[in-house]
């Protein structure tokens, strides 16, 4: 079952990859990082289908999808 991985700490909270989430779950999420920004997270790994667009829309390359 593939599963997004963010890397949250270099993650800068811009929303490309939420707009583009086939399933929309990919979220920005309420808590901030070391940066100051609010990152992205995933609200519920069992339905990512690992269709990579949210990992292709990244700017900062911050998500790998796992298989």
């Amino acid at each position: 079952m593939p599963r997004p991985v963010f890397n949250e700490e270099r993650c800068k909270g811009c929303g490309l990859c939420t707009k583009v989430c086939a399933k929309k779950i990919v979220v920005i999420s309420n808590k901030f990082n070391s940066k100051g920004y609010r990152p992205a997270s995933c609200s519920d790994e069992s339905k990512c289908i690992g269709c990579l667009l949210c990992a292709k829309a990244c700017p900062d390359l911050v998500i790998e999808i796992h298989k």
